[in-house]
């Protein structure tokens, strides 16, 4: 039996304020800083100028879609997405803790990122898996070189039959990166197709992650140009920063080439790691996360919230308010999977944890204080870039103070309402 929980996370209070705070400095930069005339006026010769959409927001959304679930050999996993600064969200997943029948014991996971909208990522969320399975090369018998063969031609029927589709509702211009985890009793596979990535933790390390597709690399790049096309700033043509994906089927027009010799090539690099007990956690993301933070950092901060937290959905969470905070201006997606083998929650940690936190809200009332006894306005952005100067002992490894900023904010607030009264009108 399937076991999962959905719910979505409404971000508090006190993080709306911060973004209030903040919008406006990044709606400037976002928009490129551009003056000169006012909204309205008519360029020379009577022509408007042409106004191109932002694909950015004035501000983030924060709500966050989060799920969790098990599997009854021992998985447990949790989901956690956010659109971000993005315009629209345009990340789907697929989570199948149990296949069913002679294959109760195998899970699927797969990430979808799509861009230039979110029709095809949400086509191959419901097909892909589909698609696998029809080939029949995926049994009990778990043989590796049939389920990678089961695994690739899965990713081709499923382009095939998106082609049709996208012909049929006109999404020529879209597509998605997928990465997937398929995991037997005895191994994990792996099917990566773009620039998502997995990376899967063994006895605290990286043990293994997939190579991003991007058109600058030599192979993808010899591709592109034998295909008629042609890499600049790093991107198929100058605009798409993909080598390979499902959709995008305007870069995979060239005749008397096979799907897979396209500019865009739908062929997923397969892999196969066979598993041990020594597996800890296993993670599914889109670049959204990737762009922000190495493998490395990941797997260190994840294995530490794994020590004080015990909701792998409030892990989720963190990361994604880790890279958040770190920059990231996409859509956010990441999918953990813990296996038997994870961290365990540790009364040391914790303790660690809440020494940590009474020293941060500590340094948040002697900077407040002492910004106010200069006769500055103590504001949140005073108070977390002085902070973020500041030697902290003890840290997220991999996370950093970003990784406390929610703590950080939540004394900033306690602080400001307690010095309300000294302040003048009440000081807001």
């Amino acid at each position: 039996m399937r076991t999962s929980r959905k719910g979505s996370v409404e971000m508090p209070a006190f993080m709306r304020q911060l973004v209030k705070e903040t919008e406006k400095r990044v709606s400037s930069f976002f928009k490129g800083g551009r003056g000169g005339a006012a909204e309205g006026d008519q360029a020379r010769d009577g022509e408007r100028e042409e106004v191109i959409p932002s694909p950015y927001l004035d501000r983030p959304v924060l709500d966050k879609l989060t799920e969790e679930g098990c599997a009854r050999w021992g998985l447990t996993y949790a989901l956690g997405s956010m659109q971000g600064w993005r315009a629209n969200m345009e990340d789907f997943h697929n989570c199948v803790p149990q296949l069913g029948g002679e294959l109760a014991d195998w899970s699927f996971f797969a990430v979808f990122d799509g861009h230039a909208g979110s029709n095809v990522a949400q086509y191959c969320s419901q097909h892909l898996l589909g698609q696998i399975l029809t080939t029949g090369g995926i049994g009990p018998e778990d043989d590796p070189e049939r389920v990678k063969g089961a695994l690739m031609e899965g990713f081709l029927q499923t382009d095939k039959h998106l082609h049709a589709a996208a012909r049929r509702e006109g999404w020529e211009r879209g597509g998605t990166t997928v990465v997937a985890a398929l995991i037997s009793p005895y191994y994990i596979y792996f099917a990566n197709c773009g620039d998502s990535r997995a990376m899967l933790c063994r006895s605290g390390q990286v043990c293994f992650s997939t190579e991003d597709h991007k058109p600058y690399s030599p192979l993808e790049k010899e591709r592109i140009e034998s295909a008629g096309g042609s890499v600049s700033i790093q991107r198929i043509n100058g605009s798409l920063a993909v080598s390979r994906a499902l959709g995008d089927f305007s870069y995979k027009g060239a005749e008397n080439r096979t799907p897979t010799q396209q500019m865009v090539s739908p062929e997923p690099e397969v892999c196969v790691v066979e598993r041990s007990p020594a597996d800890e956690f296993l993670v599914l993301a889109c670049d959204g996360v990737w762009d922000i933070i190495s493998n490395e950092e990941l797997c260190a901060f994840i294995h530490n919230r794994l020590s004080v937290c015990t909701d792998l959905r409030d892990v989720c969470t963190q990361v994604i308010d880790l890279c958040l905070y770190k920059g990231s201006l996409d859509n956010i997606s990441i999918i953990l999977l813990c296996f038997p083998g994870a961290p365990q929650l540790s009364a040391e940690a914790l303790h660690q944890e809440a020494e940590l936190e009474d020293l941060l809200e500590s340094k948040v009332v002697e900077i407040y204080d002492e910004l106010c006894v200069r006769g500055e306005e103590p504001d949140l952005l005073s108070v977390l870039t002085i902070l973020a100067s500041s030697d902290i002992p003890g840290l997220p490894p991999g996370g950093g103070i970003q990784s406390k900023r929610n703590c950080i904010i939540s004394a900033y607030y306690e602080q400001r309402d307690n010095h309300k009264p000294l302040l003048p009108n009440g000081g807001s």
